[in-house]
């Protein structure tokens, strides 16, 4: 947690230093706003701001917002100003810290907005299994891709990642792709030099510079330009950017992960993704089940997200009723975790009664969640994983090895789009062995897979 106080807040900075720093943050100041921008532009970022209330709190926020730097802010001031503080939360600042600073006020800021915030929640055997393999690669240094539909916690998964990575103690930085207009999105990338464009005022560090040393997430990467996706393969190829305007490379030490929720071999089928980018990006692939796959945490979730709810509303928590949890089972929750922690925080406001009732359990339009066409209690208590394991595992019954490695093969070659090397490299064998094993397969009359586009690895198998 790095935290960045602005002005000297009435002579309390001292104190509000040491009650951050004693509860795990990085803490640096800025005596003025043009100072905590070019601290910020310099790639000393922050994740939060601490701002002394007499300061332009507007104008600060305006200035962020024009630059495109994402940071929450704190408003500082003495004697609890009711006036001040709610001019500075109508400014855009998420909270107001009341002088001389309380730790547990402090404290509790911290939290929200920790990276340990982001719990990964779960009961399900499926999600356990997507978590067993998180553990295992999160010490490496491998590119990972994490896949999944809107709302099953992606980015969530990736700060689960980095925390368990030898850089949690460097910075996590996250830049959605979708969000910001394509003619931003490079310079907020790799940052600009002074003059590079119109409004280029000043030097801009980008993400990648900022997240030296740390982890760089790429959200939502298939909403990237292709012409973009060039520029992105060489700084993860080579780990060295080029600042918009700039005439020399700088060296960046980053560990990339990237979500997405289409079919980026579907996407580059189309033309929308370079495979080239995609082979760098997916060495590993964590893709999370939604969760009508999951059953299992349907409850689980709800009764933690009932917990964080009734904490920040100031009201005391509910069981969820028989009928409720019914309720919830059998909704099929196409916007996944986010639709339920959406439908319980609307629920636990609604109930009436002293636990959550089935009638409180409504979607944004105010009917009440129907049963999907494919729920998964109707057909197996046990999660979607393990019953598509187990369906997998009877299909192979009855087949030889040979016929079993057969279909493995020409499926990952397919997936590959052909790639004989990226398949060789899924598969576990060499491209020789690959190659051997193609040529028996075409001379049984089975057809083989041809690449998408030409390759250098391409061969007459």
């Amino acid at each position: 947690m790095r935290v960045l106080i602005i002005g000297n807040l009435n002579g309390e900075i001292g104190t509000a230093s040491k009650i951050a720093i004693e509860k795990g943050a990085k803490v640096s100041v800025a005596s003025t706003i043009d100072d905590a921008l070019i601290a910020l532009r310099s790639g000393r970022g922050a994740d939060l701001l601490m701002v002394d209330i007499a300061l332009d709190i507007a104008g600060l926020i305006q200035k962020l917002n024009d630059e495109h730097i994402h940071v929450p802010v704190a408003a500082c001031g003495i004697n609890a100003d009711s006036e001040q503080a709610a001019r500075a939360i109508r400014a855009g600042a998420k909270e107001y810290i009341p002088l001389p600073p309380d730790a547990n006020l402090i404290a509790a800021i911290l939290e929200a907005i920790s990276d340990e915030s982001h719990k990964m929640v779960h009961s399900d055997p499926a999600m356990s299994a997507v978590l067993r393999l998180a553990d295992q690669i999160a010490p490496s240094e491998a590119s990972i891709l994490i896949t999944g539909e809107s709302g099953t916690g992606k980015e969530i998964l990736a700060r689960y990642v980095h925390r368990k990575s030898r850089r949690s103690d460097r910075p996590f930085i996250s830049v959605n792709c979708a969000a910001i207009p394509e003619n931003l999105l490079e310079s907020e990338l790799f940052g600009h030099e002074k003059g590079a464009f119109t409004g280029a005022v000043a030097r801009r560090i980008g993400k990648f510079e900022e997240a030296n040393g740390g982890t760089m997430l790429l959200d939502e990467i298939s909403e990237m330009d292709v012409r973009l996706q060039a520029k992105l393969l060489r700084a993860v190829q080579e780990r060295e950017i080029d600042r918009v305007g700039g005439n020399r490379p700088v060296k960046v030490d980053i560990r990339i992960i990237a979500t997405s929720n289409v079919d980026l071999v579907q996407a580059v089928r189309n033309g929308a993704f370079r495979e080239d980018l995609l082979y760098r990006l997916n060495v590993v692939n964590l893709s999370i089940p939604p969760l009508r796959a999951r059953p299992s945490d349907i409850l689980t979730l709800a009764n933690y997200f009932v917990g964080k709810y009734a904490k920040s509303n100031g009201i005391k928590p509910k069981n969820i009723s028989t009928t409720g949890q019914k309720v919830l089972q059998n909704h099929p929750w196409k916007g996944n975790v986010r639709e339920l922690e959406n439908t319980i925080h609307r629920a636990l406001l609604l109930s009436q009664e002293n636990e959550i009732e089935a009638s409180a359990i409504v979607l944004p339009d105010g009917t009440s969640p129907q049963p999907g066409a494919a729920s998964i209690n109707s057909r197996s208590p046990a999660s979607l994983a393990a019953f598509a394991a187990e369906d997998a595992v009877r299909g192979m019954v009855g087949r030889t090895v040979a016929d079993v490695e057969q279909d493995l093969i020409i499926n990952t070659l397919s997936h590959c789009l052909g790639n004989r090397t990226h398949a060789a490299n899924i598969l576990g064998i060499s491209i020789r062995t690959l190659r051997n094993k193609l040529n028996a397969y075409r001379d049984a009359g089975v057809s083989i897979p041809a690449p998408s586009i030409d390759h250098a690895d391409s061969l007459t198998a």
